[in-house]
């Protein structure tokens, strides 16, 4: 049976907007948070399983709210590339080449030891041979909203397009409510990888089968001319006019937005998550994030894969929307660092579908994880914007999901991290031969 834990002596930060509060105390019983409060009323550690906190930060667990896992087999295969180049020239015939079981299981749990190292404790993700992607995180211990890939075309786990649809549901029946940290979800992967049915058919599957369905939304500027059959004047427009864009709904990138759509976008409830490096690196534009959350607009942070990013590290991820931000509009005060660590917790969860996550109270899932603030680049700590401007994840010490200890002292718990870098290496050798 699993031990409840008492962190003891900690400084903690309940949620983004939260003071920060010195010589306290968190008990988890099962997966919840059961209590917290000063350590003038911390119970007796008997029958606990202690973390000392000193020099500590407790905070909630961060939400990756977009990733291709398996990708972290290709981080650095195509680097220095137009978007379409990038996709339609390196990333999609590789993909066709080496996307296997094999290679999915073990290069999403390469990224689920990078993400758990920088203190993620849920992604959203999205891919081919997912159940194999959804095995990897349960088997690391990392909660996990898991999308099949839909598109109009053949790939690897669906080489007969005619079956895309079904694929995806055998899919989400194998896994919905089978496993505690995995929520099965479907991913239409863009209004032009889609025809307008393959896009109602997959937004009817995830309503009718009560998951989450996501979408690549508006990444580049001229997708309007590569959507099939298009509904309206823009991307956002499209989407909409098809009747997708609803809270059941999560939209990734929204870099191009017309006239009205950040409006749509927010009157509508859909969640959004966008990918500050990604979109940089590959020279897509900069999300009107400041605008979005203005306009009441719920939104999450993501990294996308390792083969747009080439790194899978939240905090790096919050500095850099913070500060695109900032440099777009030219204001110090576009978005602030708290409103970025709330994209990438409370805020950052309802933009996937989740409610239950992203804060630390009684009641609440106990997905955390622990800063070691005995740092030169975090002395002193006077609030949690340094979260932002001066921390990585390689701060990160503990972390733990569903109340269950995954890290402690920066050694992954769950499984033997060194089997997993030499299966990838192992792997890479075969696209390295290929190319």
């Amino acid at each position: 049976m699993q031990k409840r834990i008492l962190i003891r002596d900690c400084t903690l930060l309940t949620d983004a907007a939260a003071p920060l509060r010195s010589h306290h105390f968190v008990t988890i019983e099962g997966p919840l948070v059961s209590s917290l409060g000063p350590m003038a009323n911390c119970p007796d550690p008997e029958d606990f399983c202690v973390l000392e906190g000193q020099e500590k930060l407790v905070m909630p667990g961060l939400i990756n709210g977009h990733n291709h896992a398996a990708m972290t087999l290709f981080r650095g295969f195509a680097d220095d590339l137009s978007l379409h180049s990038w996709l339609h020239e390196h990333i999609f015939p590789a993909e066709a080449a080496h996307v296997k079981p094999e290679m999915v299981y073990w290069s999403a749990k390469l990224a689920a030891a990078e993400m758990i190292s920088s203190g993620t404790t849920c992604v959203a993700d999205g891919y081919f041979y997912s159940n194999h992607a959804a095995r990897a995180f349960s088997d690391a211990g990392l909660r996990a909203v898991v999308g099949h890939g839909i598109v109009d075309f053949s790939v690897p786990s669906v080489p007969d397009p005619t079956k895309n649809i079904e694929t995806v549901a055998q899919f989400i029946d194998q896994w919905l409510g089978q496993d505690q940290l995995i929520c099965p979800a479907v991913f239409a992967h863009s209004p032009y990888t889609c025809s307008p049915a393959t896009l109602v058919r997959a937004k009817q599957l995830a309503d009718d089968k009560g998951v989450r369905f996501f979408i690549h939304l508006a990444e580049s500027p001229n997708e309007q001319q590569q959507i099939i059959d298009p509904q309206s004047s823009s991307p956002t427009g499209h989407l909409a006019a098809l009747g997708l864009l609803d809270s059941n709904c999560t939209c990734i990138h929204t870099v191009w937005l017309h006239n009205g759509d950040i409006s749509t976008l927010a009157d509508h409830r859909v969640g959004i998550v966008t990918c500050p490096q990604s979109n940089a690196k590959l020279g897509s534009g900069i999300a009107p994030v400041a605008e979005l959350i203005d306009k009441g607009a719920i939104i999450g942070l993501g990294t996308d894969g390792c083969a747009s990013n080439n790194s899978l590290d939240l905090f790096r991820e919050m500095d850099m929307l913070a500060k695109l931000q900032k440099l777009y509009h030219k204001e110090a005060t576009a978005l602030s660092a708290r409103q970025v660590i709330d994209c990438a917790t409370a805020s950052g969860a309802r933009a996937i579908g989740l409610e239950s996550v992203g804060s630390i109270l009684p009641g609440r899932r106990a997905d955390l994880l622990l800063i070691d603030m005995h740092q030169p680049h975090l002395v002193p700590f006077y609030n949690q914007d340094t979260l932002v401007y001066g921390a990585s994840g390689s701060d990160v010490d503990s972390v733990i999901v569903e109340g269950r200890l995954i890290m402690h002292e920066k050694k992954i718990l769950t499984f033997d991290l060194d089997e997993v870098i030499d299966r990838v290496r192992n792997l890479a050798k075969r696209v390295v031969t290929a190319t």
